[in-house]
């Protein structure tokens, strides 16, 4: 089985590079191989600040919709997108890591296309996953 979150981190960074942004799928890579590791730089250029919420929301969307899944009965349908994305606002928000300095609808334009790729990828790789 393919890994949704790195799938979806890379899906997302592919519809969201713009010419402001143009390395963001370099920059995802780079997120996605530093992933897990005790450091992180001190100092966050936009870039870098965008892909690396780019794999934590992949991460976390992963982890919401197997929980939310979890939670309910097997007769349950699978969580929505939206209903995911939600979550992931709602606990980027009480988290204390830091964010890129972006306005909120680009913050939720990014948390919606990360989560949408990630369920994608998820399904295509487990049609009765999701």
């Amino acid at each position: 089985m393919t890994d949704p979150i790195e799938q979806g981190a890379r899906a997302a960074a592919q519809r969201l590079t713009a010419p402001a942004y143009a390395n963001l799928a370099h920059e995802v890579e780079v997120a996605l191989h530093n992933r897990g590791a005790d450091r992180r730089p001190g100092q966050y250029t936009d870039p870098v600040a965008l892909a690396g919420l780019i794999v934590s929301v992949a991460t976390l969307a992963w982890t919401v919709f197997n929980d939310i899944r979890s939670r309910n009965s097997a007769a349950a349908p699978a969580p929505t997108p939206d209903t995911v994305a939600r979550r992931v606002r709602l606990e980027l928000d009480q988290a204390d890591a830091p964010a890129p300095p972006l306005a909120p609808a680009d913050r939720d334009r990014i948390i919606a296309t990360t989560v949408e790729e990630t369920l994608r990828a998820a399904s295509e790789s487990d049609p009765d996953l999701v």
